[in-house]
């Protein structure tokens, strides 16, 4: 998988990044929640999982809104109105050379799509909401309780210390808590971060609700950690015509939980078709990896790079387009929708190895990887 390019819009005196992928028939722009990043997006497996899903109906427009991510930061003693952070999506849109398009509006991003239906009715073929709310206070975070998170964020960011507050079922997970540690960092500083979240306490766009006339989709996890779920249902109470389905789940980023489900939903509503599952495919390869110390290094060095190869595992199936199945001892197991990619990261991980050991000047890494294709259905 080539890297994805990234690219500039002018919003005003801001620069907006953005990416484009996939060539369906209708343009698709994901208006992010509260801090992103478009770079590290491709790192973690659901997240991949979530745009490749979309990108395969559609030419998906990714951006960051400014404040986060690859995008211009904000003055932190005049933050910018809604009104003004909304027509980023205006200028990503023209950027990308998209007239019209659908909206995927997800947490912090669902205002901000909303606000952009209402204002540009021309240019919105239809809204997706997820985990949306029309009012910050009411249904997010009380004053007091927003409060006590920006102090923590001050203080805790860029440690994977707000987890708990937007995935509680991922927090046990090792790799997931480090990987959202980096996505904190490098989505926004403590400053930053402090400055979107009072951006988006100001969010309350109740009065345009019924003034959105594209076809809309609302979904909500019930037990969502984050947004209340009787926001959605207020949504798909005032948004004429707009059509709400909760789902399971209490982890509230639209790239956990059951994120083909989502995607699912999402298809399904934007192009009227049923997604066709995974089962119905031909041919999946299963990629084995294992690494060997050939030069007999000590245990704890050994450890050491055998941990940071892992890494570059996770990264590399990701960027060739597989999934991650699981670590079983020292092999790794890799799942691609067809050899080709399979062998391709396979060569890629073999230079990686061989790299790891030159940059460390001291014997040799190898390694070795095994491709099994097998039918599905």
């Amino acid at each position: 998988m080539r890297p994805i390019e990234t690219r500039y819009a002018r919003s005003g005196d801001m620069r907006i990044a953005y990416q484009v992928v996939g060539q369906g028939s209708l343009d698709l722009v994901f208006v992010p929640g509260f801090i992103s990043n478009l770079d590290l997006h491709w790192e973690d497996e659901g997240y991949t999982r979530l745009l490749k899903r979309l990108s395969a109906f559609s030419r998906l427009i990714l951006f960051d809104k400014r404040g986060t991510g690859l995008s211009d930061r904000v003055d932190a003693h005049n933050l910018p109105s809604l009104e003004t952070r909304m027509d980023d999506v205006r200028a990503v849109m023209d950027a990308a050379g998209s007239g019209r398009a659908a909206l995927l509006g997800s947490s912090e991003g669902a205002p901000m799509a909303m606000l952009f239906a209402a204002t540009y009715p021309e240019r919105t073929r239809a809204l997706a909401l997820y985990g949306g709310y029309a009012h910050f206070h009411k249904w997010v975070m009380s004053p007091e309780r927003l409060d006590a998170f920006i102090e923590m964020a001050e203080t805790a960011w860029g440690t994977g210390a707000t987890l708990p507050h937007f995935a509680p079922s991922r927090v046990d997970d090792a790799h997931f808590a480090q990987w959202w540690a980096r996505f904190e960092r490098l989505s926004a500083s403590p400053t930053a971060a402090a400055a979107l979240a009072r951006m988006n306490a100001d969010v309350d766009i109740r009065h345009i609700l019924n003034v959105i006339s594209a076809p809309t989709l609302v979904i909500h996890r019930r037990n969502d950690a984050r947004v209340d779920p009787d926001a959605s249902r207020f949504l798909a109470q005032k948004i004429p015509g707009a059509r709400l389905v909760e789902i399971a789940g209490r982890n509230h980023p639209i790239w956990t939980g059951d994120v083909d489900g989502v995607a699912d939903l999402i298809e399904e509503f934007l192009t009227g078709e049923r997604a066709v599952g995974e089962v119905d495919r031909v041919l999946a390869a299963l990629l084995v990896t294992r690494i060997y110390d050939t030069a007999r290094l000590g245990d704890r060095m050994w450890s050491e790079r055998s941990q940071r190869f892992q890494e570059t595992w996770r990264l590399l199936v990701g960027r060739h387009g597989g999934r991650s199945v699981g670590l079983h001892g020292e092999l790794m197991i890799s799942r691609f929708d067809g050899p080709a990619r399979a062998i391709r990261c396979a060569a890629a991980l073999r230079e990686a190895a061989q790299e790891s050991a030159w940059q460390a000047r001291k014997g040799r890494m190898s390694a070795r990887s095994k491709c099994a294709v097998r039918p599905l259905g």
